[in-house]
């Protein structure tokens, strides 16, 4: 499926004043200062120019698209441009994750922003498959994504690929999406409930049906846009090595390196950064490429209308009420003490559990406000009680090894075993009974351990949740420090 892009043919480099860092084949992704000149000083006259600017990561991050399309628009006004995202475009911004219409303003401002093309992440199922056909709905740009099929659930199934041309050049972008999301199954990193009604393939398993689709599709650049991670993109390039580039996101890196003679990027995370790759073709075929990244909160000009658009946005009053205070800076491991007896308190319950990587940001000292909360937990989890006998949480840590901050109860490994001690020091039997409260994504993902049967759901989300605590049981926090994460080694 050829998309026709048309665009001014001169064919030349504009830099548009960005600050630039140039990276180049960085194995250890060496970020080297230098301001990028052209990548082809002399080229000959049979060849062509396309730029490609990508994004991953960017997590319901607004404030710096403004700054993109300045710098995408004054290029597309002199080279062949295109602008792509790597995936994870939710999920970290309670103005885009709690709007009205979950996701709206995202994928408004990327509309506006002029991209052309994304893969999906493992994030953009997190609202759930009726929020994200709405989502996929709005979009004025190409979704791809080869390992997904949305079965009857009403979401648009994505292409595997898409092609667009751009004067006379044939870009073929080929999506692919991790799928490490449940030790037991094959689905992305969200929450699991949310996916029951997609079917994924793992992307090793797949990747080899496209081997020729570059030929097929006459391209000139064939580009794997990818939502996998560094790892898995160095595995892509080793062992199916037809991609003239790798775009990847995932990781939340800066990447620069060539692998078996394909590069690989990505451009951090949070839209701190736009990568650029400059590449040069001759009769088909890609003969010089050159990588760089704009560090976007350095750069200063805007493009005026959408910045004016995002700032609306961001007005949104009831995320400023200070529903707390906390008595200094508080990084994650010290939030996973709060957050989880937040939850232990507010919910009446024995114990609470929760996974590191559902707490997304730090708390200043000061006042907190309702937008910090949820800038802490965006995923809008639900909560839920569980009750359990020790033995049962014994065989949950020994035999997932899984790593949780802990609230209320005490975990002390020894030789083979798991001593479980209850808030008073007491060791406790393994029949004795304990209550605890979590998020749901837990639960879903561990559900050997965690039978739905035996929730007990809440009508509050985790984040919900928190701040409630903060504002009728306890405003403080104090938890500097603090570090409760175990794991069974």
């Amino acid at each position: 499926m050829i998309k026709e892009k048309l665009l001014n043919p001169t064919i030349k480099i504009l830099l548009s004043g960005a600050i630039l860092l140039t990276l180049v084949n960085c194995s250890d992704n060496e970020t080297i200062g230098k301001q990028v000149t052209d990548p082809d000083p002399d080229p000959s006259e049979e060849s062509q120019r396309l730029s490609i600017f990508y994004i991953n990561d960017q997590h319901g991050q607004l404030d710096n698209f403004a700054k993109i399309k300045h710098i995408v628009d004054a290029a597309r006004d002199t080279t062949n441009a295109l602008l792509v995202c790597a995936g994870d475009m939710f999920s970290g911004n309670p103005i885009v994750d709690q709007y009205s219409q979950k996701g709206y303003p995202m994928i408004d401002i990327m509309n506006k922003t002029g991209f052309d093309v994304s893969v999906l992440g493992n994030h953009e199922f997190d609202y759930g498959t009726d929020v994200l056909k709405q989502r996929v709905e709005q979009a004025e740009f190409e979704w791809v994504c080869a390992n997904v099929d949305m079965q009857e659930s009403g979401v648009e199934q994505p292409e595997a690929y898409t092609t667009i041309s751009l004067n006379n050049l044939n870009i073929t972008f080929l999506g692919l999406v991790e799928t490490n999301g449940k030790p037991d199954d094959v689905i992305p990193a969200t929450h699991p409930w949310r996916v029951e009604q997609l079917k994924f393939q793992r992307f090793e398993e797949i990747t080899e049906r496209y081997a020729r689709t570059g030929e097929e599709e006459n391209a000139d650049v064939y580009v794997a846009l990818t939502h996998l991670g560094q790892g898995s993109d160095i595995y892509l390039a080793e062992n199916f090595p037809y991609f003239d580039v790798i775009i990847g996101g995932h990781s939340h890196q800066v990447v620069d390196r060539v692998v078996n003679g394909v590069p690989i990027v990505q451009a951090g995370s949070y839209l701190n950064y736009l990568g650029r790759i400059d590449m040069t073709l001759t009769d088909g075929q890609v003969t010089s490429s050159r990588v760089s990244l704009t560090d976007l909160n350095e750069y200063a000009q805007v493009d005026d209308d959408l910045q004016s658009v995002i700032e609306d946005y961001n007005t949104a009053p009831e995320f400023d009420e200070v529903v707390g205070y906390a008595n200094s800076h508080h990084a994650r491991d010290e939030l996973g003490c709060f957050y989880t007896n937040a939850l232990k308190e507010y919910m009446e319950v024995d114990a609470s559990f929760q996974n590191s990587g559902g707490i997304r940001s730090s708390i200043d000292q000061g006042d907190i406000t309702a937008l910090e909360i949820f800038n802490m937990d965006p995923f809008n989890n639900g909560s839920v009680i569980f009750t359990m006998t020790a033995k049962e949480v014994k065989d949950f840590f020994i035999e997932t090894r899984a790593g949780v901050h802990v609230s209320g109860i005490t975990l002390e490994q020894t030789q083979g075993d798991l001593i479980i001690r209850n808030e008073n020091g007491l060791e406790m039997s393994d029949g004795d009974v304990i209550t605890i409260g979590l998020n749901d994504y837990i639960p879903a993902v561990y559900d050997q351990y965690f039978p739905l049967e035996k929730a007990d759901i809440q009508s509050l989300t985790t984040a919900e949740t928190v701040i409630e605590y903060l504002k009728t049981v306890n405003s403080i926090v104090d938890d500097e420090g603090c570090n409760r994460f175990f794991s069974y080694d």
